[in-house]
């Protein structure tokens, strides 16, 4: 079976290729030919995770999923959650993002945070979700040079190093995205797909 992730970022794929395995066979937008700029303008994760999977379903035909996940510190009041990709503004990049984070939280004890991921699949019309958390805290500086996003500046609780200090298999036992997969694959595994 072929299910479309509605992504083109190297780094998720690889993700969700890892935890998927031959599960089924796991197609990019790039390859179904799909070069939208999808929109992702809702107010929540779930919304987005929703928005992109019909998209692409309603105008491919194909059985696909989406995801959408965001950072969420406590001493920011929950920013930047739904804004995650684009912190620091539209143009700019993930290292802009969590400078700007660590610039907020210069002044901050409650490094408390947590990321969050919602799927959205939809498969012969019918929508499904799945979530996944995973808490931590927002350490002073960048560590690592694993990961992408800010896997550098976040410490998952129970670890004494970074998401970007950790290999793929690591990080994937663990993470927010890695929990929402193993979910959409226990889905899967009870359709027999």
């Amino acid at each position: 079976m072929e299910l479309v992730f509605a992504s083109n970022n190297k780094h998720k794929l690889d993700e969700v290729k890892s935890v998927i395995g031959t599960m089924c066979t796991i197609l990019s937008l790039s390859d179904i030919d799909c070069y939208d700029d999808i929109p992702e303008d809702k107010p929540d994760l779930q919304g987005n995770a929703l928005q992109k999977a019909h998209y692409i379903y309603r105008k491919y035909h194909r059985n696909c999923f989406s995801d959408d996940t965001g950072m969420e510190v406590e001493a920011l009041n929950g920013r930047p959650g739904v804004y995650s990709a684009r912190y620091a503004g539209n143009q700019h990049s993930f290292e802009d993002n969590m400078n700007k984070v660590l610039q907020e939280m210069k002044d901050h004890t409650n490094r408390n945070a947590c990321f969050r991921t919602v799927i959205a699949l939809i498969m012969e019309g019918k929508e499904y979700l799945f979530e996944g958390r995973v808490d931590g805290i927002i350490l002073y500086e960048k560590q690592g040079q694993q990961g992408f996003g800010y896997d550098p500046i976040f410490q998952p609780l129970g670890y004494d190093v970074s998401f970007a200090e950790m290999d793929m298999k690591e990080k994937n036992a663990i993470s927010h995205r890695g929990r929402a997969l193993e979910k959409l694959l226990y889905f899967l595994k009870a359709k027999n797909l």
